[in-house]
């Protein structure tokens, strides 16, 4: 079935568009620059992900339908428990913290659009993917509050 997206729809497609490309080539580089194996495959695993929700947004910029099943990925394991103190190095603390900051402005974009998406089609995916995009956000903090990159204080 074809898509007919209004302006407002193609203008939003094309920003996210250029986001997840951004999103690709962050994941992607920052892959080949961890020394841990876990973090590695995680944001491989990643990269992959956004990769599919680059091809659904260009299948929707076609006006055709997007292949919203899932990316065949595997989950890396999840790191076990909670370490006591910085395991990690300073560089790979900073590039997740420049991904979760990432995460967090792409889920709030993904969130304006869904709002403003006329098209049922496309708000499902746009949902679709904001949906893995704080899966993604969850997954960075994750490895980061178990390798003891981000501190948790509760009262």
């Amino acid at each position: 079935m074809q898509i007919q997206l209004s302006q407002k729809e193609q203008m939003l497609l094309e920003d996210a568009k250029k986001q997840e490309d951004i999103c690709i080539k962050k994941y992607q580089g920052y892959a080949n620059q961890v020394q841990d194996v876990e973090l590695k495959n995680l944001l491989t695993e990643i990269a992959s992900q956004e990769q599919h929700h680059y091809n659904m947004i260009d299948q929707m910029l076609q006006g055709q339908q997007p292949d919203m099943s899932p990316s065949a990925v595997s989950q890396p394991p999840s790191g076990g428990s909670t370490t006591q103190g910085f395991s990690g190095n300073v560089s790979d603390q900073m590039l997740l913290t420049d991904l979760l900051s990432t995460e967090k402005y792409v889920s709030a974009f993904y969130d304006t659009a869904i709002f403003e998406a006329a098209d049922p089609q496309v708000r499902q995916a746009i949902q679709h993917i904001q949906r893995d995009e704080q899966t993604h956000g969850e997954k960075i903090f994750n490895y980061m509050h178990s390798h003891g990159m981000y501190e948790v204080k509760y009262p």
